[in-house]
């Protein structure tokens, strides 16, 4: 036995006790076993009993599937709702966030049975965001036509299908054309903003070609590219097979999202793609993706020499909702747009993000699993 080791944990012990003995949170050092060995003032207040009765009881007589609780907060790393019982079995809610410490567990507890209606005010509010989204999907068609009508006559004046119009004329009809075709494409992100958020989304996993699959998003976006006389590089090199298993409709989503906001800040100069297996030591620190075999994730980047983003506009940037309290709306359909790559790439388990710098260019990255098995297990 080290006894500079255990007069350190012995000191250090006593710190720690000291430091939470009067948080504003009540504080439980949980055994292995469920056993309760210390507890502060405060669980002593919110569990309604003396320090020697809250200790006789196991963490599960207090809390609902306490272990279970314990576990999840730790695995998941967020504060978990359960509901907890007095030694009178008087029930309330709490919110429940656990480490593990030196072999047992320090669960701290904080009673939130004063906001339960306001929860579930919020479960109410989010079930009627899904039904706004689902009703605005299933009414596309009757938002878009009228509009596309719009864009379609007004294409016809100046083809001069509906005969010669003077100057005056056509400068009024080139308006209306230009702002009906920013409404089309306004409504298209917003409904599909819509339905990426909405319960009505469908998944279609499959093997495919993720080559094949970026060469077709690139195609797509030619007239744009050379409009602007950009030049493109598409790098795979790093990737040892083409097949992936993902979704393909909903990862051509994320990508044509991200390469038009790429296009639109790019001027002059090139924009680079390019696809490999990330970093390990990344992706362990990012603590997103566990227990991932080697290659079981693939990582797209979109890299422009655009101008680049302001700090201000990189604040909420894939949050279209925080976008819509800022005084600067103009880019609000490009918050949509990455809003959308946001949602798409969580259905996907994966995840994005965005660097850039002003007068430099915007990076893109994208990281989703491409193997079926940790798919399933993830489910």
């Amino acid at each position: 036995m080290n006894i500079g080791n255990v007069f350190k944990d012995f000191i250090y012990g006593l710190t720690f006790k000291r430091v939470v003995k009067n948080l504003p949170d009540a504080v439980l050092i949980v055994e292995p076993d469920g056993r309760i060995s210390w507890v502060n003032d405060k669980a002593t207040t919110i569990f309604e009993g003396g320090k020697r009765l809250i200790k006789s009881y196991n963490f599960d007589d207090l809390v609902d599937k306490g272990k279970d609780k314990i576990e999840k907060s730790i695995k998941t790393r967020t504060p978990i709702i359960a509901g907890a019982f007095t030694p009178t079995a008087k029930e309330f809610f709490i919110e429940l966030n656990a480490k593990a410490y030196h072999g047992r567990f320090i669960v701290t507890i904080r009673d939130i049975t004063a906001m339960t209606n306001i929860l579930s005010n919020a479960e109410q509010t989010n079930q009627f965001n899904k039904e706004k989204n689902a009703m605005l999907v299933k009414l596309s068609n009757e938002i878009k036509s009228p509009i596309t009508s719009i864009v379609g006559f007004s294409q016809a004046l100046l083809d001069g299908i509906g005969g010669e119009i003077n100057e005056k004329q056509d400068k009024y009809v080139r308006i209306i054309n230009k702002n009906s075709n920013d409404l089309l494409n306004f409504m298209e992100k917003l409904i599909e903003f819509s339905y990426a958020e909405s319960s009505m989304y469908e998944y279609d996993y499959q093997t495919f070609d993720i080559i094949n699959t970026i060469q077709n998003i690139l195609r797509a976006n030619d007239l744009a590219i050379s409009n602007k006389g950009l030049t493109v590089n598409f790098d795979y090199e790093e990737i040892a097979k083409r097949a992936i298993f993902s979704d393909e409709k909903t990862l051509k989503i994320i990508l044509q999202n991200l390469l038009e906001t790429s296009i639109k800040l790019t001027d002059t100069g090139s924009i680079s793609l390019r696809i490999f297996y990330p970093d390990a030591e990344m992706i362990k620190k990012m603590k997103i993706f566990e227990n991932c075999k080697e290659n079981s994730l693939m990582q797209i980047k979109i890299t422009d020499t655009g101008i680049g983003l302001q700090e201000t506009e990189m604040d909420g940037l894939f949050e279209p909702y925080a976008k819509l309290d800022k005084t600067n709306k103009k880019n609000i359909v490009r918050s949509i747009s990455l809003g959308t790559a946001n949602i798409l790439a969580r259905r996907l388990h994966g995840i994005v993000w965005a660097e850039s710098e002003v007068m430099k260019g915007t990076i893109f990255n994208v990281i989703i699993p491409i193997e079926k098995d940790f798919i399933e297990r993830d489910e």
